[in-house]
C-alpha cells in the first residue's frame, strides 16, 4: 500500500545507527531504479490512517530527499513490541553492536515496561547479558550516543573504549568523543588513544586530570592538519607520494609510530617533516659526462 509521510511515526528512528557511505549507495539506487522494497509498518494504536515504522527509516529519508511524497509499505498484523522483536529477529545476519542492543532494550523497557526478566525472556538471554546492554546505556553520556547514532563515532569504538572512560572519568570521556568524532578514528586508531589514556605519565594514576589533559591535547595536536597535510595523505594512500605519519602506527622512514599522545608523536611528526621535503629533481648525465637536470 501506498502511505504518505505524515502518516508515519517514526519513533524507532533514534536506535539506527547512520552509515553515510551506504546512504550514498541507496540514493542512487532509489533515484535509478526507484523503490524496490516496501517499508514494514504497524497501526499505530488508537490512531487512524498513522502507522509506525518498524523498518525502512533510510529508504523513507533518501526518498524525502528525492522529492518523493510517498512510500511503499507493508503492514504487519500484530501489536508494535511483538513487530520490534520480529524485525531484530529477521535482520540476525546484521552485526550489532552491545550499544546499539542496548538502546533496544532501553526503549522496550521504558515504553513497554517489561522487566529485566521478561527482557530475557525475549531475547532468550540471561537476565545478567540484559543487564549489561543496559548498563553500557547508562554510562554513556547522551550526546556521545548521539554522535554514534549520527555516525560520527562507531558504535564498536565508542562500546570498546569511550565505555570504560566513561566509568572514571566523564571529563576524559568527552575529550577522548571529541578526537574520535573530528578524526573519524578508526578500532585501532582509537585503541592507540585509549591506550595512551591508560598508560599516562610514569607514576600518575589513570583518573589523574592534568595527566589526562595533557595526553588528549598532544593527541589533538598530532591529530591537526593543514590542508598540505591532507593532500600529502591522499597521495600516500595512492601510492603516489611520499610517506605520512598515520595514527594507526602507519610505517614512517621505516619506523612505525605506535602511540598516540605518547613521544613518539613527537617522533612520527619529524620522520613526516623530513618526508614532505621537496624530493630533488632526478638527474641525468650527458655523453660528456655531466649532470643536468631533468
Amino acid at each position: 500500500m501506498q502511505l504518505e509521510f505524515h502518516q508515519l511515526e517514526r519513533r524507532w528512528e533514534h536506535l539506527r545507527v547512520r552509515h553515510p557511505a551506504r546512504q550514498r549507495r541507496l540514493l542512487a539506487s532509489l533515484a535509478e531504479s526507484g523503490q524496490q522494497t516496501p517499508i514494514v509498518v504497524v497501526a499505530a494504536e488508537g490512531q487512524a490512517d498513522r502507522y509506525v515504522v518498524i523498518d525502512g527509516y533510510k529508504r523513507i529519508v533518501a526518498l524525502e530527499q528525492l522529492g518523493r511524497d510517498t512510500v511503499e509499505a507493508v503492514v504487519w498484523p500484530m501489536s508494535e513490541a511483538a513487530a520490534v522483536l520480529l524485525d531484530r529477529s529477521l535482520r540476525l545476519s546484521e552485526h550489532e553492536t552491545a550499544l546499539e542492543v542496548g538502546w533496544l532494550l532501553a526503549e522496550l523497557e521504558q515504553r513497554f515496561g517489561y522487566g529485566l526478566d521478561e527482557l530475557a525472556r525475549r531475547f532468550d538471554r540471561s537476565v545478567s547479558w540484559v543487564s549489561r546492554r543496559l548498563a553500557l546505556v547508562e554510562i554513556l553520556p547522551e550526546a556521545i550516543q548521539q554522535q554514534v547514532r549520527e555516525g560520527k563515532i562507531l558504535a564498536q569504538v565508542a562500546m570498546k573504549f569511550l565505555v570504560p572512560v566513561a566509568r572514571q572519568s566523564l571529563e576524559d570521556c568527552q575529550r577522548m568523543a571529541a578526537i574520535f568524532a573530528e578524526r573519524h578514528c578508526e578500532t585501532r586508531q582509537a585503541g592507540q588513544l585509549y591506550a595512551a589514556w591508560r598508560k599516562g605519565s610514569p607514576g600518575s594514576p589513570p583518573t589523574h586530570s592534568g595527566r589526562s589533559r595533557a595526553v588528549f591535547q598532544n593527541a589533538t595536536a598530532g591529530a591537526g592538519e593543514s590542508p598540505g597535510r591532507r593532500r600529502r595523505r591522499a597521495v600516500t594512500r595512492s601510492g603516489d607520494g611520499a610517506g605520512d605519519c598515520e595514527p594507526s602506527a602507519a610505517a614512517v622512514g621505516g619506523r612505525r609510530c605506535r602511540r598516540v599522545g605518547s613521544p613518539a608523536i613527537e617522533g612520527c611528526a619529524a620522520s613526516d617533516r623530513a618526508h614532505s621535503k621537496p624530493t630533488p629533481p632526478h638527474r641525468r648525465r650527458n655523453p660528456t659526462g655531466e649532470e643536468n637536470a631533468c
